[in-house]
């Protein structure tokens, strides 16, 4: 799993709950790098961050599914700021799937494990 996160707090929860349930897990703090680390760790999902530095998961989402040996690995958007018309943007984008935060960890393991 590719997990893109800037808050700290937020990525190692996301990690740990990942390596509980027995993922390998690739943290970034920043979606600029991300195209590239997926490239090279080829995840099995990629769950990401909608409000990063740099480069917005919205981007993000956009760049993976346009990169063909990256478009069918599923995307997991996950965000606070859930606003009206947010969620149908980031499905529109490439995301199979949208959780807003804080996050339910039944929820969100439900997520990861409906996506594989």
């Amino acid at each position: 799993m590719l997990v893109v996160e800037d808050n700290e707090l937020n990525l190692k929860l996301f990690c740990d709950l990942l390596r509980a349930h027995g993922h390998e897990v690739l943290p970034l703090r920043d979606g600029r790098d991300a195209v590239v680390q997926a490239l090279e760790f080829r995840p099995d999902l990629v769950i990401t961050d909608i409000h990063l530095p740099h480069v917005s998961g919205l981007d993000l989402i956009i760049s993976l599914k346009r990169d063909p040996r990256l478009s069918a690995v599923p995307i997991m958007a996950v965000t606070a700021y859930a606003g009206k018309g947010d969620e149908d943007r980031i499905r529109g984008a490439g995301a199979q799937a949208y959780v807003s935060k804080p996050i339910s960890v039944l929820r969100f393991v439900e997520q990861v494990n409906a996506l594989l």
